[in-house]
């Protein structure tokens, strides 16, 4: 019977499912841990499908007006495609900071050489900045992440924005990117400070003690003595570094916030309902 109810509501409402679905589909596609390779595309599509499913009632999807399939049908969902796509690639932003506080102080520490590609940023990245990225994937998933990036996130973009309105506040969607990567950089410096700071003072002392010492090989011993620094200073400055990776996460879900309240005060489109999707 609900599998009947399911299907008769996606038939008779086929192209607003479709429209939702792209854009579920598309945040996937680019959002942290979902992109990952290791996760099937059929299972990104089922994901998208249900959760278009969900967002029907919330969505206020009797309220839409979709022109007849066409050029400026097809359009449409590639506008929505943008929209996912922008909501996951903002997020990944925010995660970037995390791998990048691991590459500032992995050469400090000799682990420079170390690259390997990272399954789940999919990038070739030092294997602190993978810790580092494993450590906030596991705050992420702590902190209820999955939660607000389909309901702060997918949701709210349902009520507040569409293509027209990504149209009209092109000029607020690029300066909150652009804030995003001046972020990224600010807090992967604030996550790695205590580390680098340290190691600075190390290759300090190992410095005036090559100088004071000659004869001491410091090459072959700096390296075992900054390995070790910089692991005991990891260790004690996790707590710190947890908690900043929740600010940074939190902060993120509350710039995508901002985003879309930026966007709705920037374009009013006129409706009874609102922002809620009306494309003609």
């Amino acid at each position: 019977m609900i599998e009947n109810q399911m299907i008769n509501d996606i038939l008779s409402y086929a192209p607003i499912f479709l429209l939702i679905s792209v854009r579920a589909f598309a945040m996937m596609q680019t959002a942290p841990l979902l992109n990952s390779e290791t996760i099937p595309q059929i299972v990104r599509l089922a994901l998208s499908g249900f959760a278009a499913y969900a967002a029907f009632s919330v969505a206020l999807i009797r309220e839409w007006v979709i022109p007849p399939f066409g050029l400026e049908f097809v359009f449409i969902v590639i506008g929505e495609g943008l929209i996912g796509i922008i909501i996951g690639f903002f997020m990944a932003i925010v995660f970037a900071a995390f791998s990048t506080a691991g590459q500032f102080f992995s050469l400090q520490m000799g682990f420079g050489a170390s690259e390997t590609f990272d399954p789940l940023s999919q990038i070739e990245n030092p294997l602190l900045g993978q810790y580092l990225n494993i450590v906030g994937m596991l705050i992420f998933v702590t902190i209820d992440g999955f939660r607000e990036l389909f309901l702060g996130g997918f949701l709210r973009s349902l009520q507040t924005i569409n293509v027209f309105s990504l149209i009209h506040g092109r000029e607020t969607i690029v300066s909150m990117m652009m804030m995003g990567l001046s972020r990224l950089f600010f807090d992967a410096i604030i996550i790695s400070l205590p580390i680098l700071g340290t190691l600075f003072l190390t290759s300090l002392s190992t410095g005036l003690i090559s100088k004071a010492a000659p004869q001491i090989n410091i090459l072959s011993e700096g390296f075992p003595i900054s390995i070790t620094v910089a692991f005991l200073i990891i260790y004690t400055a996790m707590p710190f570094m947890t908690e900043m990776f929740s600010r940074v996460i939190i902060s993120g879900f509350e710039g995508l916030r901002t985003l879309y309240i930026e966007i709705g005060q920037r374009v009013s489109l006129g409706s009874p309902g609102g922002l809620l999707g009306v494309f003609v």
